[in-house]
Parts: C-alpha cells; sequence; structure tokens
C-alpha cells in the first residue's frame, strides 16, 4: 500500500553531485543580456525616458531581478559603464594597460599602446559618460555616479603619467601633473564625440589624432 513514504536510497547508487555550471553559465547570459538591452534603449531614448519595466520587457526578465541584481537603473548605467572599461580583449583593458607600463619599452611606444587601447574602450564608455553628464542635471542619483566616473578617470590619468615620466623620452620640463591634464583631456569622452560622433572621423583617424596630439604635447622632439 502507498503510504506517500520516500523510499529511501539505493545504498549502491552514488547520489549525483550537483553541477551548478549550467545555473551559473545561464545566470551570466542574463546578466549580458540584461546590459546590452538596456544600453541600446538608454542610448536611444535616453535616460529619462526609459523605464526599468521597459529594459525588462525588452530582456525578458522581471523589474525585480534588474532591482536585485543592479539595484536599478542607475546601477545599470554604472555596471555598463564598467563594462566597457574593460575593453574588447580577453584580459581587460585596465590590466594590459598596467602590463604594458612595466615593460622595459620607451615613451612613444608606451604612448601608442595606450592610445591603441583608449580607441578600443572609447566607443563603449563615451556615449556612456555623456549619457551620465546629461541626465545628471535632474537626476540625483545619476549626479553622484558623474562625479564618481570623473574622479576615476583623473585618478587613471594621474597614475599613467607618473607611470610614462619613468620611460625614456618624456619632455624633462614637464611636471606629472601637466602630464595627467593634457592625457585627461586628450582621451575625453567630449573629443571623441566632437570627432568620431559629431564629424563622422573614423575609430582609425581619431587614433591616429590621439598618438599624434600625445607625442606632440609629451615627447621630446
Amino acid at each position: 500500500m502507498n503510504t506517500g513514504s520516500i523510499d529511501p536510497p539505493n545504498p549502491g547508487v552514488k547520489p549525483r553531485s550537483y553541477d551548478a555550471s549550467r545555473r551559473r553559465a545561464g545566470a551570466a547570459r542574463t546578466h549580458t543580456r540584461v546590459l546590452e538591452v538596456a544600453e541600446r534603449l538608454l542610448l536611444s531614448k535616453g535616460y529619462a525616458a526609459t523605464s526599468l519595466a521597459a529594459i525588462a520587457t525588452a530582456a525578458e526578465v522581471s523589474v525585480e531581478l534588474i532591482y536585485k541584481t543592479f539595484g536599478g537603473k542607475a546601477g545599470l548605467v554604472r555596471e555598463i559603464q564598467r563594462r566597457g572599461l574593460l575593453g574588447a580583449g580577453p584580459v581587460p583593458a585596465p590590466e594590459r594597460s598596467d602590463a604594458v607600463s612595466g615593460t622595459d619599452i620607451d615613451a612613444r611606444s608606451l604612448l601608442n599602446e595606450w592610445t591603441r587601447l583608449s580607441t578600443e574602450v572609447a566607443p563603449r564608455v563615451a556615449p556612456i559618460m555623456l549619457l551620465v553628464r546629461s541626465a545628471a542635471e535632474t537626476d540625483a542619483d545619476l549626479g553622484d555616479l558623474l562625479e564618481q566616473m570623473a574622479a576615476q578617470r583623473l585618478e587613471r590619468m594621474a597614475v599613467n603619467a607618473e607611470r610614462l615620466t619613468a620611460h625614456a623620452g618624456v619632455r624633462h620640463e614637464l611636471t606629472v601633473e601637466h602630464i595627467r591634464d593634457v592625457m585627461w583631456t586628450y582621451t575625453s569622452p567630449d573629443l571623441y564625440d566632437l570627432l568620431v560622433g559629431q564629424r563622422g572621423w573614423t575609430v582609425d583617424q581619431y587614433r591616429d589624432f590621439l598618438f599624434r596630439g600625445l607625442t606632440g604635447q609629451l615627447l621630446e622632439s
């Protein structure tokens, strides 16, 4: 007679271990899909006009999942920007930048590598930074994010400037602060938008402009 009890496990059968790899892979795909959908909608419609409900519907997830994962719309923007800074390669762009800084090359070769990485990252990050700046005028969360992004970029340029001075070929009369400010200006999202976004330059032309400008400003003749 069936009493509703569960039969004890067969002692001769080893229990199947739980494989979480499939669940993790699915969660990663969902994470990427939400970010890609959010980025597309935010850049096409604007921050204020893009609701979390619209992002959730397009990404086929719940609004609750977005809140749980990203903490809301500002958190989504933060993660999109962070992902953009990683670049396109299998190794994050900041790590590649740090690695090449430690090699025994001259300043000109180092700037060449940095402009290549900047050109890789700019198309992914510049539009988001400009979106944040525009939305920060009316959204306090975006205002805070804008300040954080600006501080992080300036700090990164300060680190790069310090590292550049350790390589041969830098103009000896320049201070680290001056080098930082030159690099900060040339790699600004505004400059990328002016040349590529508004004037229709190719990315290769933009990279050449960066390299010629930085080497002309910072290196010995």
